[in-house]
């Protein structure tokens, strides 16, 4: 068990509080990981916000729990953890001074101050901080993304947090690296010699990598007008599971090893200027359609705008120019209003070099390695093997399927819960440093440079679909299809 500690959420009441950070913390309560004098400080933006923080925070727990997990005494224990207070983040004034009189109850514990805000106050918050005396050696600060809009203003903000808590003490949090399925990767790739020998271009046909996702804006319209996909998802969760997918072996599993590792990655993506980015990117945006029998807006609809360019839907081509991937191409591809919410790593293995059967036995698929990392979280390997429903040699493809919440009965992933307590426990390994944060804006910024100076409108594609069909045609260019899950391949 993990010592007390106090977990200041900024932004209390918004939808991540209530979505995600509650419910990890009451999973961390049930799992005997909050300590009994821990606390959870709820920041509310007035008085009637706070008054009635601990009943919508009860709701949370019921609605965004999964079936089975929400218990009525343990919930109800649970809440006594947490302490809404009022506060206006920005003015300085009697609610910070309340609230350095409630943290300085236990001056000698962690401190994990969550800026689950906009990143245009995260300095004016750090500064206040500072100046109540609430940041010491204890102290961490979690950040969540974006951070900025490309490299300039991500660089302000890092520069601004930099000004009061040492780059140890940050914690930037990708939550897909927190999911057990991708710690599941480098364990895969890393302990098991059959696979870390056919890790590499000479093996390895393609790699996907898609985060599809099936609802719209959900309240984020002003946000994501001015970001798009490609800052919103590609910049980083997408470039963060190519990091882990190319990455050499680190020399030990500690943070330090793991970032150089992935920035080696990232110095060697290939860059992507002017035409380079109309051969190898494509953009959506979706309209009306069709989703699970039910007519959904568009997404000029949803933003109440006659005119956008931004995109909901991004693919692209990309190349890790090294000796290990050399001319592997690495597809990328994430978008809203999809046919359904996914996320997973596919390693499309070559065909065999040589064929020993006839062709009466069948069409030789090549082996294929699944890593999904949602909605459940599997690993699945595909293989050939004799069909034996029949005493002819047929030959087919096979499937090995580990699921964990099968395999493990107990098994309950939750990203934000592992790494809440990770900042707890001073563990980096699972956050982004800021070194990562420059590299990935250097390989994005000019392909958004490219779009805005093209001025094309991104192609349309329905809601309910796998995308714009120019997104096919991108890997069908190189011969090869789209992996879409639930779909028969």
């Amino acid at each position: 068990m993990t010592e007390p500690f106090d977990i200041v959420i900024f932004g209390g009441a918004g939808d991540l509080s209530f979505r995600k950070l509650i419910p990890a913390l009451y999973r961390s309560y049930c799992e005997d990981k909050l300590p009994a004098s821990s606390r959870v400080i709820a920041c509310c933006r007035n008085a009637q916000e706070q008054s009635a923080y601990l009943q919508h925070a009860d709701e949370a727990l019921q609605e965004y729990l999964a079936e089975g997990e929400y218990r009525t005494e343990a919930a109800q224990a649970f809440i006594k953890h947490v302490y809404p207070v009022e506060l206006d983040i920005t003015e300085s004034g009697a609610f910070w001074q309340t609230m350095a009189e409630l943290l300085n109850e236990y001056r000698q514990r962690v401190r994990v101050y969550y800026l689950a805000i906009p990143p245009a106050i995260f300095g004016v918050c750090c500064q206040n901080l500072a100046k109540y005396e609430l940041v010491d050696e204890r102290s961490r600060v979690v950040v969540e993304k974006p951070l900025g809009y490309n490299a300039d203003t991500a660089n302000a903000i890092n520069e601004e947090i930099a000004r009061y808590f040492d780059e140890s003490a940050i914690y930037r949090i990708d939550h897909y690296l927190g999911k057990e399925t991708v710690q599941n990767l480098m364990a895969l790739r890393f302990t098991n010699v059959i696979f870390e020998q056919l890790w590499d271009a000479k093996s390895i046909d393609h790699v996907q990598i898609s985060i599809s996702e099936t609802v719209g804006l959900e309240g984020r319209a002003g946000f994501y007008n001015e970001a798009g996909a490609l800052r919103d998802m590609v910049q980083n969760h997408l470039l963060q599971l190519l990091c882990l997918v190319a990455m050499e072996s680190p020399h030990k599993m500690k943070a330090s090893s793991i970032r150089a590792e992935k920035v080696k990655v990232l110095e060697s993506l290939r860059p992507m200027r002017g035409d380079d980015v109309k051969r190898h990117t494509v953009r959506g945006q979706y309209v009306a359609g069709n989703h699970k029998g039910k007519l959904v807006p568009g997404y000029l609809e949803e933003l109440a705008e006659a005119q956008s360019n931004t995109e909901t839907f991004v693919a692209l081509r990309a190349y890790v120019d090294n000796w290990r991937w050399a001319r592997v191409p690495f597809y990328l591809r994430t978008g809203k209003r999809m046919k359904q919410r996914c996320a997973e790593i596919v390693i499309q293995y070559k065909e065999v070099s040589h064929r020993v059967y006839d062709r009466d036995a069948g069409a030789l698929a090549p082996n294929r390695l699944v890593i999904r990392l949602q909605p459940e979280e599997s690993i699945q390997l595909t293989m050939m093997a004799k069909d034996l429903d029949t005493l002819d040699m047929r030959l087919q493809p096979a499937t090995l399927n580990l699921n964990f919440s099968d395999t493990y009965k107990k098994f309950k992933s939750d990203a934000y819960k592992r790494l809440i307590l990770d900042a707890v426990s001073a563990n980096p390994s699972l956050f982004i440093h800021r070194d990562e944060v420059a590299h990935a804006w250097a390989w994005i910024d000019p392909i958004i440079d490219a779009w805005q100076s093209d001025a094309q409108d991104p192609h349309l594609y329905r809601a309910g679909t796998w995308g714009p069909e120019e997104s096919d045609e991108l890997l069908a260019e190189d011969g090869f299809k789209w992996f879409n899950a639930g779909e028969q391949h």
